[in-house]
């Protein structure tokens, strides 16, 4: 009965992580390859599928079932251990990634799947069969809430992708291992099965104690350049490189900003408002936790008030209290007018009171579903009520040139609830062109202000030209981009998947 116990234990450690590989596996996809609905979509239905084919291959094992089982926990804590470290590195040098990286998922899944029949049938004479599947299933469900739980709160954001797939091998290996210690001495495979589980967990564990430097190393060779800050939070990866002076910021491998050319971007988002209101004295900020939008609307002392609303205390922390990245905005996330909020937009909109003369989204490019509802009419809707009556809105809106039906359905999806739009572009080293769009509920044509002193990029001359859009930048129809339909997140990824 020890036993029984024991395995039915085991149940509940497989369930959580071959949860956790599989998990890993797809988040680890997505960072590297994109399109992260087709890969999680993908790899849940290989590792089903893969179970399904492990269950049936669990008949023909044969001989001693307990031994065979401590094997397969073995191999499968190797195996799912090494598994995110292995990618990452072989992401770099290897040109049948998705092979290998299915491969892995599906020969973890086919392994998974075996356990659990075989389980069964070590216990079937411990238990009624009633009981018996209840109590198996019972642990297996369990076990898969908790690391769909434990993997997004606590795994990635404080150990990371390598780490966590590194210490779910050690579980795994160490259930086979406490399997060991408790059976009888007397069988001739016990203590051979107890040096290889050794083997395995202290080659794990190694692993584990290297993984930072095993990280470090494969990202910075996936980015080309050297890694002076990493983080990561419930909500994204953080990196910050180095090379020749030139600092660049990476959310989730994605490049977000480089400090030789951010100037451009932040002034095009920022100041051409200014340019047709000359009484913007509140405004609010969504994005941006990099303070570099906050530092251009400082520019304008008439303004009273900044409200900034981002999602990742890990991102404003960064921007605010090292040093290097204080200095490249100017220390504006610590300026008196600057009021922070960590929340979600789209929540925190929508409960909003408060009315401003500028609104400024600084959002993440459209590249999933949770960002995509930043995008959305319905989101649109919630920011009218906001805005004063000659108040206005920039969104940045990707590149109109790499992706002109995310860009114009950007545009369209605000003109549906009423919004006067503006269109413009600029064109950025690190990007290549970029657009954006105005809104007001009045129509955008009195130019009663005028831009800062002392801008690098915009002014009169050039914000008249980014407001002409080429035959080259233009698109077909596009749909509104709506909760129930998020086709902005189909057609960023259709477009930007044709240029990488």
């Amino acid at each position: 009965m020890k036993n029984s116990v024991l395995l039915l234990i085991s149940v509940f450690v497989i369930a959580t992580c071959g949860l956790i590989y599989e998990l890993v596996a797809g988040t680890l996809a997505s960072y590297l390859l994109g399109d992260s609905i087709t890969q999680f979509s993908t790899i849940i239905g290989l590792y089903l599928f893969s179970m399904g084919i492990g269950s049936f291959l669990s008949k023909f094992v044969k001989g001693n079932l307990l031994s065979k089982f401590i094997q397969i926990e073995f191999l499968i804590g190797f195996l799912g251990g090494v598994s995110s470290g292995l990618l990452f590195y072989l992401f770099n040098y290897v040109d049948s990634f998705r092979i290998i990286l299915y491969a892995l998922v599906a020969i973890t899944g086919t392994l998974v799947g075996i356990e659990i029949p075989l389980i069964m049938r070590i216990l079937k004479d411990n238990f009624k069969f009633n009981d018996l599947i209840s109590n198996v299933f019972t642990f297996d469900y369990i076990g898969a809430l908790l690391a769909s739980l434990i993997f997004p709160l606590i795994l990635v954001p404080y150990l990371g992708l390598i780490k966590t797939s590194l210490l779910f091998g050690v579980l795994n290996v160490s259930v086979g291992l406490v399997l060991c210690f408790s059976l009888d001495k007397a069988h001739v495979w016990v203590n051979k099965l107890k040096a290889i589980g050794m083997a395995v967990v202290l080659l794990l564990i190694v692993g584990f104690a290297f993984s930072d430097a095993l990280t470090q190393h494969n990202e910075e060779v996936f980015l080309g350049e050297k890694i002076i800050i990493a983080r990561s939070s419930p909500y994204q990866r953080v990196i910050v490189t180095s090379n020749k002076g030139r600092f660049r910021l990476y959310l989730n491998g994605n490049l977000q900003f480089s400090s030789d050319d951010e100037y451009r971007y932040h002034e095009a988002l920022v100041h051409p408002p200014f340019r047709f209101n000359s009484d913007i004295n509140r405004v609010l900020v969504l994005g941006g936790g990099d303070g570099m939008a906050v530092r251009e609307l400082l520019k304008y002392k008439q303004i009273s008030s900044i409200q900034l609303v981002d999602l990742d205390p890990v991102m404003l922390k960064l921007f605010k209290e090292n040093s290097l990245l204080a200095k490249l905005n100017q220390h504006a996330l610590s300026d008196k007018r600057l009021k922070v909020y960590n929340d979600d937009a789209m929540k925190w909109v929508a409960i909003c009171k408060d009315s401003f003369d500028l609104i400024c989204v600084d959002f993440p490019d459209p590249g999933n579903y949770a960002i995509g509802k930043l995008y959305t009419n319905t989101f649109y809707k919630s920011i009218q009520p906001l805005l004063k009556s000659k108040g206005l809105m920039v969104v940045q809106s990707t590149s109109p040139f790499f992706a002109p039906k995310s860009f114009w359905c950007v545009e369209h999806t605000i003109q549906s609830v009423g919004f006067n739009t503006l269109p413009y572009h600029i064109y950025l080293p690190s990007f290549g062109e970029w657009g954006f769009v105005m809104a007001s509920k009045q129509s955008i044509l009195n130019h009663s202000g005028h831009f800062a002193d002392g801008l690098k990029f915009i002014n009169d001359e050039t914000f008249q030209t980014a407001t002409v859009f080429p035959a080259d930048m233009k698109a077909d129809k596009v749909d509104v981009n709506r909760l129930d339909n998020q086709v902005l997140v189909n057609y960023f990824e259709d477009e930007w998947g044709k240029i990488q």
